[in-house]
């Protein structure tokens, strides 16, 4: 091979150096230290024996509490990503075809809720469902029923915390994908004579599947990971295999098990982002944040 061929070889590693060095100082090397400390032993609090033993993934294999969080997590993630989709792709849809001429302002107040800290508003639900709550008092004023209405700390007020949080993802790439279409195909196959149903369904909605893809990996992924929601608004059954996370590494002080969950859960999700990868390509998810 000349000369000339290598340094055309090399020129994509080159330009790709700065990332890939990046990527394994902040990714690769932690999460394998994660993955060497999954193996030592901890003898007592925050007190742990460097050692090659498999005590934590023996236990975690073997443990039907940590199956049982596995499935919790995998099954509220579905629902919660199932309820953004169907919610978020009207708002979106809504959005991206209205002639509204400051539709800028309508994206603003999308992401407005950003602004607002991530536990500040999974707070304010328990001030609209609690006891004392606005709904509770909503249903005084109306005498419906013995009050109050025990609705915190259920499994119902973590999955509407979460859409409440993750809500905006779903409908921001659905937004980019809808407005990439060309604004022209509907009309031409209502032309054609499809009703507008027909058009929107064989038209429109599968032009949108990428954003709509693209926006449940990230919901589901979110959720997956999350652990504040349930903290904060389920009850001591609603857990998530982040929850497992938290108190193994702050509560017990066992960070060894914290280390072996933590990669269990990434294994996890980052399955999820590689089947996704694998079907649909990472293009929507750049799409949507750049």
């Amino acid at each position: 091979m000349s000369d000339a061929n290598m340094q055309v070889d090399r020129r994509p590693w080159l330009l790709l150096s700065p990332a890939l060095v990046f990527i394994t100082a902040l990714v690769v090397i932690p999460m394998a230290f994660i993955l060497v400390y999954s193996f030592y032993e901890n003898v007592d609090l925050a007190v742990d024996v460097p050692a090659i033993q498999f005590g934590n993934w023996q236990e975690l294999l073997t443990d039907s509490y940590y199956h049982t969080a596995i499935w919790k997590t995998l099954r509220l993630s579905l629902i919660v990503t199932v309820l953004a989709a169907v919610l978020g792709y009207i708002p979106a849809y809504v959005i991206a075809m209205t002639r509204y001429r400051h539709k800028w302002l309508l994206l603003l107040l999308l992401i407005l809720p950003f602004w607002v800290s991530f536990i500040i508003r999974t707070l304010s639900w328990i001030h609209i469902f609690g006891n004392q709550g606005a709904l509770n008092g909503l249903m005084n004023l109306l005498g419906l029923g013995d009050l109050p209405f025990q609705i915190m700390y259920t499994e119902f007020t973590v999955i509407v915390g979460f859409i409440h949080v993750f809500l905006p993802y779903m409908i921001l790439n659905v937004y980019v994908s809808l407005e990439g279409i060309d604004e022209n195909l509907e009309p031409a196959a209502r032309t054609l004579g499809a009703t507008p149903w027909q058009a929107f369904r064989e038209v429109t909605l599968p032009l949108s599947l990428p954003g709509l893809a693209a926006g449940s990996l990230l919901v589901f992924v979110l959720t997956g990971g999350s652990y504040v929601t349930p903290l904060i608004l389920g009850g001591p059954s609603d857990f998530l295999f982040g929850n497992l996370v938290y108190d193994a590494v702050v509560t017990e002080l066992n960070w060894p098990m914290g280390a072996t969950l933590s990669f269990t859960l990434l294994f996890l999700l980052g399955s999820v982002v590689i089947l996704y990868s694998r079907l649909m390509g990472m293009n929507q998810l750049a799409k949507a944040f750049g």
